[in-house]
């Protein structure tokens, strides 16, 4: 009979796959690692079995302890793949950026997840950093992961995921790509790569929001280059030590619009149902194709599953609240899709001014139609109003006919995207749109913006 001890071996040996619609304009062959066949349906695997190997191997992790670790969710679910089988408890940390679905996996496998906030420097103690590191202080019999900074990540795809791509491609690999988080996989491979052959271009897929490329090019830390992003697993605000910058040729960043977009390509022009990174690194071989020749020879890696993202990136709702839809907008009615089931925001003549100050604090909106009956009468906005103030803070208990504005333009719900951008340009700055009946809802300059994106 043929099968395996345990999941553990069945890690690695992964499939490359072809592809072929999405890649039919490069001229070179393009080749996906597609390391979903995993047992934790990711790339992570790989390492979280070398790092806990190695830990045990010298004394860091005792039988019994607690393993700790921040991650986006692959890691963890590689982490608890392996705790499951040798007896430890694992604690995982993540940012509140990663999809529900990631927690939920990794609670299922008997996981305790701390979430912490996105938006927050490394070094506050809210960070997922932060959190990992006191956990593993206050926790007793418990070993540290860090696989930003652990060379047993490196080590993992020097060992197997290097030398598999080579045999597989027999030797014939000119090029490697690949999403760049905590590095050991581009520098692993690369490394193993590089010794075969140092022709082979080693290129990582970053994001906008995140440090890498600016560094690799400028070797500076430029934390201007740092702000929140949506794109899941790639992209860093610190510099892991095994991200080995002499070994990786060239950085480039994909847009989180692109990578969600990519992502979803990939599951329908392609059958590859795999995760947010695969978008990235796919639209990062076509910005690049020009570089590419019809004798070159492209292995992209593709990190983890598209189960993980069902929720995000799948999700049309959600991709349509991010104006990452590539929806044919063509009329009025259809820049206001994102937002009309929501209540339209109105005041009277007769409301106190403070009235309005209060609801535009409370919903974020920048103007408010003054209405009477259906009609739109005025109309305020923070920019005269926070004017008006400053001369006079007593206006604001006085009935808001004082100080409103001229009404909003209005068009109607055919109207063309050409016509309502020409009123912007006449310096509206906002639109009331009439559909449906008697309906209104307001078109603002976003909303404009995400229609010609």
């Amino acid at each position: 009979m043929k099968y395996y001890n345990n999941i553990l071996q069945t890690i690695g040996n992964t499939p490359l796959v072809k592809i072929h619609t999405m890649c039919e304009d490069v001229d070179a062959l393009v080749l996906a690692k597609v390391e979903t066949v995993n047992p934790g349906n990711s790339v992570k695997d790989r390492m979280a079995l070398q790092m806990i190997d190695d830990a045990e191997a010298d004394g860091r992790l005792k039988p019994g302890g607690t393993i700790i670790e921040g991650t986006s969710g692959n890691t963890g679910m590689g982490l608890a793949l392996v705790a499951l089988l040798r007896g430890y408890k694992l604690i995982c940390v993540l940012s509140d950026k990663q999809s529900k679905e990631k927690m939920d996996i990794l609670r299922a496998v008997g996981a305790e997840v701390h979430v912490c906030p996105t938006n927050v420097a490394p070094d506050d103690p809210r960070s997922y950093y932060s959190v990992s590191k006191t956990l593993a202080d206050t926790t007793p019999n418990s070993w540290y992961v860090n696989q930003y900074d652990n060379p047993s990540n490196t080590k993992a795809h020097y060992l197997t995921t290097g030398p598999e791509i080579w045999e597989q491609t027999e030797g014939k690999i000119t090029h490697f790509v690949v999403g760049v988080g905590t590095g050991g996989t581009i520098s692993g491979v690369g490394k193993y790569l590089k010794e075969k052959n140092p022709n082979i271009k080693i290129w990582g897929i970053d994001t906008y929001g995140s440090v890498f490329k600016k560094y690799h090019e400028t070797g500076i830390f430029d934390e201007n280059e740092i702000y929140p992003y949506i794109t899941e697993g790639i992209g860093e605000d610190i510099l892991p030590k095994n991200v080995d910058f002499s070994v990786i040729d060239k950085f480039e960043k994909v847009t989180d619009k692109d990578a969600a977009i990519y992502q979803r390509k990939l599951a329908k022009e392609e059958g590859i149902f795999v995760g947010n990174s695969a978008g990235s690194a796919i639209k990062g071989i076509l910005q690049l194709k020009e570089e590419l020749t019809e004798d070159d020879v492209v292995v992209v890696l593709f990190h983890d599953h598209g189960s993980r993202y069902v929720g995000k990136m799948f999700n049309d709702d959600w991709m349509r609240e991010r104006g990452f839809l590539d929806e044919e907008k063509t009329c009025a009615v259809d820049l206001i899709k994102d937002h009309a089931g929501k209540h339209l925001v109105t005041v009277t003549e007769e409301n106190p001014v403070s009235q309005a100050l209060l609801l535009m604090n409370q919903y974020g909106i920048s103007q408010i139609p003054v209405v009477e009956g259906n009609e739109c009468v005025g109309s305020l906005s923070d920019n005269h109003l926070f004017a008006k103030l400053l001369d006079n803070s007593e206006l604001k208990e006085l009935p808001i006919k004082h100080v409103m504005e001229a009404p909003l333009p209005e068009v109607q719900g055919k109207a063309s995207i050409e016509e309502v951008s020409k009123l912007f340009s006449n310096g509206a700055t906002a639109v009331v749109v009439n559909y449906d009946g008697d309906k209104k809802h307001i078109i603002t300059y976003q909303d404009v913006i995400r229609a010609i994106a």
